[in-house]
């Protein structure tokens, strides 16, 4: 059998135990991809240059430095203060707690961070507003994701960066419009299908918001400087974000060791372990293989959909950031070349669109943090089986929406 198949075969594996398992995929594709090597007489040194080291710098930048502004409250905070905007208007509270959700990730912490710091904020206010815990999920959960591919988040860097080894380099806001209007209309559906059961309060309830601590405005001004920097001046992000995080450490507003400790260390091991894979297959030819695979499954006026619905339904039960963008988006040119048409930035962004928008099941970590905030476990219950409904049908939701607007999207 050709080193070829070989590492097709292994990346396939990759991807089953990614689906079926809670190991960290990331562990196990790093001694694959070197096994992989060693059968195709490459020596350990050719197997380690696949590593993605420019990526690990950008994501353990960018996390350290919000993990820091996590322990020290300045983003919690923020989110509650935020949300105070309805002063007691419960129709209000599902849009903001949308917009919310939508720019912490934007801004760099990414969708977990974000759903995991609003949702417990959130369903204690929209219990009290008397709305629904599933729209309440709905709206954080679409509304972090609308903001996750950023080219200031976790995610989005990797999306950014394996589009741009695929030739498709340049178009990070794009992306990121793309995916935000994705998630607004779904979001923006679910809003009016289920704001209509609603039930308002009998008085309106208000919250009154802390006053941010001298740390926490230090923290606050430190991620604007990061901000501006990198969107103003070009600066590397991950750079950037360690020598902001040096500052907030040296200025002692955080306590470095806990968000050492909290920072997303599993998801980055997976991120560059399967990524490293990829390259290895990349490396013996491999990629040109698994994409004959995928081609055989569309068409030039479907391949947006098909790729769209694949990813979606991988996604479901595996990892987004992790293995779904990864593996697929270096495909986008061999795909579009083997389907015989198609335009490779709609393709790239209907993989994007498609694997992002079912992450609201309960079996991704979005949805899990949304149920683990509802206390009551009756309502969990109840709210987990919608969750998993409306996660699945969302597979054929983005096929839809790339089949019939990314291309014009793409221009």
């Amino acid at each position: 059998m050709s080193a070829a198949t070989i590492s097709v075969c292994a990346l396939l594996l990759v991807i089953a135990i990614s689906c079926t398992s809670r190991i960290n995929v990331g562990l196990l594709a790093i001694p694959i991809a070197w096994l992989v090597g060693v059968y195709a007489g490459r020596p350990a040194d050719a197997v380690l240059a696949g590593f993605p080291t420019s990526l690990f710098i950008i994501l353990a930048g960018v996390t350290i430095l919000f993990t820091l502004a996590e322990v020290n409250g300045t983003i919690g905070l923020l989110a509650r203060r935020l949300l105070s905007l309805a002063r007691g208007r419960h129709a209000l509270v599902p849009p903001i707690m949308f917009l919310i959700a939508c720019a912490i990730a934007t801004i760099g912490p990414g969708a977990i961070v974000s759903v995991a710091l609003v949702a417990p904020v959130g369903m204690a206010l929209s219990t009290r507003a008397g709305i629904s815990p599933f729209l309440t999920s709905l709206m954080i959960a679409n509304g972090a994701n609308a903001g996750n591919l950023s080219p200031l988040s976790a995610v989005g860097i990797i999306a950014s960066t394996r589009m741009a080894a695929a030739g498709l380099g340049g178009h990070e806001w794009r992306v990121w419009a793309a995916n935000f209007l994705a998630h607004a209309l779904v979001g923006a559906a679910a809003y009016l299908l289920l704001i209509r059961h609603s039930r308002p309060p009998a008085e309106a309830t208000q919250d009154r918001p802390e006053a941010l601590t001298g740390h926490q405005w230090c923290t606050l001004a430190t991620i604007v400087a990061w901000i501006i920097a990198v969107v103003g001046f070009g600066v590397s992000i991950g750079l950037a974000g360690f020598a902001a995080a040096a500052i907030l450490i040296l200025a002692g507003v955080s306590d470095e060791t806990a968000a050492i400790r909290r920072m997303p260390w599993a998801a980055i091991v997976m991120v560059c372990g399967v990524t490293l894979l990829v390259a290895m297959v990349e490396k013996t030819g491999g990629m040109d293989v698994f994409t004959m695979l995928l081609a055989k499954l569309a068409r030039p006026a479907t391949i947006n959909g098909v790729i769209a619905l694949v990813t979606g339904l991988i996604s479901t039960y595996s990892s987004t950031s992790a293995v779904v963008l990864p593996t697929f988006l270096p495909t986008v040119p061999g795909l579009v070349q083997q389907v015989g048409g198609g335009n490779p930035l709609a393709v790239a962004l209907s993989i994007n669109v498609g694997a992002s928008l079912v992450d609201v099941s309960p079996l991704s970590t979005l949805g899990a943090l949304c149920v683990a905030a509802v206390p009551d476990a009756e309502v969990a219950r109840d709210l987990f089986r919608k969750l998993m409904i409306w996660g699945f049908s969302m597979a054929v939701v983005g096929a839809l929406l790339c089949l019939l607007f990314a291309n014009a999207f793409a221009g």
